[in-house]
């Protein structure tokens, strides 16, 4: 009996290994069809491929916030899996993602502007230790807090295009797709975006390029 069992445990992680493995093999907006049709493990196989790309975007863009950015992450995911059909099937999956987290930075900076007494762009979770790179330290800091609060003044559509090229490495014609715009107004707006930030952190004799 036990050797039966254990053939079927056997058999039964094969059988899991392979189905994994099998979605592995499917592109993003296979494994949408397949999640519309109820199959969870498409799902996961999302999960693994964005939600470490979705945290570092959510955490760039909103103050290097990890606890908010997780949350987001978290909403998200739970948007795709309550509601798949959500999906545009007319786009690519990243560039789709990406545009609802616009949308949900956008609401957050709305919702900042009207807590005007939370300090922009500090990272509370890095701490300067007393060492011989303490000089090192916090001339990060002060870089990481400038280039933050740089980011912020920034206006939504030119915050947008630059963090998707800059902070994420998107081509011009997927920030163009995620953000609904032709080509040329996204080089446009990234242009303008760049010239503003190497204006702020010019004291740190940043070179930006776009």
């Amino acid at each position: 009996m036990l050797k039966s069992l254990e053939k079927l445990a056997l058999s039964r992680n094969i059988n899991m290994r392979f189905f994994k493995k099998r979605f592995d093999s499917f592109s993003d907006e296979e494994l949408m069809a397949e999640l519309s049709k109820g199959e969870k493990l498409a799902f996961d196989e999302l999960y693994n491929r964005y939600a470490g790309i979705l945290f570092g975007y959510f955490n760039k863009m909103l103050w290097r916030d990890r606890e908010k950015a997780e949350d987001l992450v978290h909403d998200i995911f739970a948007k795709i899996i309550v509601n798949p059909d959500a999906f545009d099937v007319t786009r690519s999956f990243k560039t789709w993602l990406f545009s609802v987290a616009c949308n949900m930075c956008k609401n957050e900076y709305k919702r900042k502007e009207v807590r005007k007494n939370t300090v922009l762009g500090i990272d509370n979770h890095h701490s300067v230790k007393s060492d011989d790179n303490v000089f090192d330290e916090v001339q990060n800091n002060m870089f990481m807090s400038a280039f933050d609060k740089g980011i912020a003044q920034l206006d939504d559509k030119h915050r947008d295009v630059f963090a998707l090229r800059h902070l994420q490495g998107f081509s011009l014609k997927e920030i163009a797709d995620v953000l609904e715009i032709n080509e040329g107004t996204v080089k446009s707006r990234l242009f303008y975006a760049t010239k503003q930030l190497a204006e702020k952190l010019k004291e740190f004799k940043l070179v930006l390029t776009n």
